[in-house]
């Protein structure tokens, strides 16, 4: 009958909800390809909108999970001392997504990243450290080196030469702790360290008050 409303099933609204959210355009800074998230990882490709106004990326690799944001161009970097990225300036080289494998400069030393097939075979034993503690009280966020927003309490970390983004397994040698990290910014820059990681995942390794600690490093394929 003429101006009756036809009332529209709750089951058909949530699964109508349900697609439309998994049809978002996820937006990041990169490409996610098949050399660094493989078919045994669960990857979520729908996500809502973050509090930064970029699609969130969520899945899970070794049991843990991984959230994955854009940062704004406008935060500043976490590694500000990176002069170049590619030979463009360190926005500039993440806008165009030219962050992946690429050389970089600091301070005047150029550091050249590993290919993806070599860091497929990565193992190394160093020291290891923690960094992000001034972002904490800090307005807004930091952006790490390919262009995320830097999580202080999240289970990333920074390397020198490993492809961004790369899986790693991180074990203390001191405790025998280990955990899986997802390398996603540049460094560390001080003479004897192999590896940065966030304040989180350094307290989850058992190694947060003392800040440094041995560890082995190894490329994580998603076995075992």
């Amino acid at each position: 009958m003429p101006g009756k409303r036809k009332n529209i099933p709750s089951g058909c609204l949530f699964i109508f909800c349900l697609v439309f959210v998994s049809c978002q355009v996820v937006r990041t800074t990169y490409d996610i390809t098949e050399d660094t998230v493989k078919a045994t990882y669960k990857v979520s490709k729908f996500t809502a909108k973050s509090a930064y106004g970029a699609g969130k990326l969520i899945y899970h690799v070794g049991g843990y999970t991984f959230k994955v944001i854009a940062a704004p161009l406008s935060w500043p970097l976490t590694r500000q001392e990176i002069e170049t990225i590619d030979g463009l300036p360190p926005k500039e080289a993440i806008r165009q997504k030219k962050v992946k494998k690429s050389p970089y400069v600091v301070k005047g030393r150029r550091y050249v990243p590993m290919s993806v097939k070599q860091a497929r075979n990565y193992r190394e034993t160093g020291i290891a450290s923690w960094y992000g503690f001034e972002t904490y009280h800090q307005k807004d966020g930091h952006m790490t080196a390919n262009g995320e927003a830097f999580d202080p309490n999240g289970l990333n970390a920074a390397h020198k030469y490993l492809p961004l983004p790369t899986f790693v397994k991180v074990t203390n040698l001191e405790n025998r702790r280990s955990i899986i990290l997802r390398v996603n910014d540049r460094g560390p820059f001080v003479e004897g360290r192999i590896i940065d990681l966030s304040a989180g995942a350094a307290r989850k390794l058992g190694f947060y008050d003392k800040g440094t600690a041995k560890v082995r490093v190894e490329a994580y394929s998603g076995e075992g």
